[in-house]
């Protein structure tokens, strides 16, 4: 019985181990999307900005037709 109570004893420590692992890589997660949709959008608006900026330029070159 002793040797059952230390098994499971050993078990629930490594699954309290793992929780708190699993908490970090979460959190780690977490930020790391909270980054990378920051990224995303900053680049979105780089582009949007640069395809204006095209626009506006294809929009002032002559058709050519004379």
């Amino acid at each position: 019985m002793e040797a059952e109570l230390t098994a499971l004893d050993d078990k629930i420590s490594q699954l309290v181990q793992l929780t708190l692992k699993l908490r970090q890589d979460n959190s780690q997660l977490r930020q790391n999307l909270a980054s990378a949709q920051g990224e995303n959008k900053r680049l979105a608006e780089k582009v949007n900005t640069a395809a204006v900026r095209l626009e506006t330029l294809l929009a002032q070159i002559p058709d050519g037709a004379e």
